[in-house]
């Protein structure tokens, strides 16, 4: 086990904030697998229907208004990692299916940045399919969201020490927008569907509404997380 795997509903809230990511493995329930694999099928959308060009290498599908894939945003297990991190009321902003190409998903290491201070913003990778490193799985650098005072800037060309993810169809990993991570190149050309997630602190949610439409956001954001009513195990 490497940092913050999770088996179960025990997250241990000092090693989530020191790594900067907990992978809920299974979280998904196995019956919701084939629906949500059908549901990301059925929203695969062309690069030119999105209002912004998508990349070549990838799959992306138009599902945030699925029931089924609504339910995993709101699993409470995902509810109580996200306002663990974020740590005040927070809201579901995004999400939208993504799946690397035979031959793409290939990333550098980057960070997505939060928006206006360090920790209000989450996001949520819900594996849909097994993943590893054949099919284009996540790396993450555990650590590398809270630079110490005086540490050299992040090399994003160094993959020294990233940690190449793999598992099985249901997990899902959260992690703090800030955590250094990338996609890897799929070789094999074997399937692995997957949702990003995209959480929000309360506050930006004014902002969040200024670019909806250009992100092709249609699901209604207005349901809003108190991280009090999620018990985080552990």
């Amino acid at each position: 086990m490497i940092g913050s795997e999770i088996e179960g509903d025990m997250v241990d809230r000092e090693q989530l904030h020191r790594d900067g990511y907990a992978l809920l493995r299974r979280a998904i329930p196995a019956e919701w697998l084939g629906e949500l694999r059908a549901s990301f099928d059925a929203g695969v959308k062309p690069s030119h229907r999105w209002p912004v060009p998508r990349g070549a290498d990838w799959r992306h599908a138009l599902v945030d208004l699925d029931s089924n894939v609504q339910a995993v945003c709101r699993l409470p297990q995902v509810l109580a990692v996200v306002g663990e991190l974020i740590g005040e009321r927070f809201f579901l902003s995004q999400v939208e299916g993504r799946e690397p190409l035979l031959g793409g998903g290939l990333q550098k290491l980057h960070r997505d940045l939060s928006a206006h201070r360090s920790g209000d913003t989450v996001h949520a990778l819900a594996y849909f399919d097994d993943y590893g490193p054949g099919n284009g799985a996540t790396r993450i650098v555990p650590r590398s969201h809270r630079p110490a005072q005086g540490d050299p800037q992040f090399d994003f060309n160094d993959e020294s020490r990233s940690v190449q993810l793999s598992g099985s169809a249901g997990d899902i990993l959260v992690f703090d927008a800030d955590l250094v991570h990338a996609g890897s190149l799929n070789s094999t050309g074997a399937r692995r569907r997957s949702i990003l997630i995209c959480y929000f602190a309360e506050q930006l949610h004014a902002s969040h509404l200024e670019t909806a439409q250009l992100r092709n956001i249609r699901m209604n954001t207005a349901d809003r997380f108190d991280p009090l009513e999620f018990a985080l195990g552990g």
